[in-house]
C-alpha cells in the first residue's frame, strides 16, 4: 500500500516559477525511481522528469534547462522545480513512484500558466 500526495500546483504567470512536491507514504520496500508526468486536455500523458534510486535524472526536451528534479530519500519525497514557465506547461502533473516493479500514481495537481 503506497500513497502519493502532490502539492505545489496552482496558477502561475508566464516566466514564473513553482516547485511541485510529491510525498510517498505507506509500505515501501524499495524505490526504483520517481518521476513527474503531465497531461494536457486532449493530449497523451508525457514524461517531464525522473530520478532513479542512484540519483540519475532524465528530462523531457521541452523542459530541459528549465526544470530540476530532486529527492529527499529520508522523506520519500520528490520535487520538481520549474522556472521560466510557459503557457504550454499548463497541464495536470502526476507523480509516479516505481517500487519493486509496480507503478503507483498520485492524484495529480493542476498547473496553469497564464497571464
Amino acid at each position: 500500500q503506497v500513497q502519493l500526495v502532490e502539492s505545489g500546483g496552482g496558477l502561475v504567470q508566464p516566466g514564473g516559477s513553482l516547485r511541485l512536491s510529491c510525498a510517498a507514504s505507506g509500505t515501501i520496500v524499495s524505490i526504483y525511481f520517481m518521476g513527474w508526468y503531465r497531461q494536457a486536455p486532449g493530449k497523451q500523458r508525457e514524461l517531464v522528469a525522473s530520478i532513479t534510486s542512484g540519483g540519475s535524472t532524465n528530462y523531457a526536451d521541452s523542459v530541459k534547462d528549465r526544470a530540476t528534479i530532486s529527492r529527499d530519500s529520508a522523506k520519500n519525497t520528490v520535487y520538481l522545480q520549474m522556472n521560466s514557465l510557459k503557457p504550454e506547461d499548463t497541464a495536470v502533473y502526476y507523480c509516479l513512484l516505481n517500487s519493486y516493479g509496480l507503478n503507483y500514481w498520485g492524484q495529480g495537481t493542476q498547473v496553469t500558466v497564464s497571464s
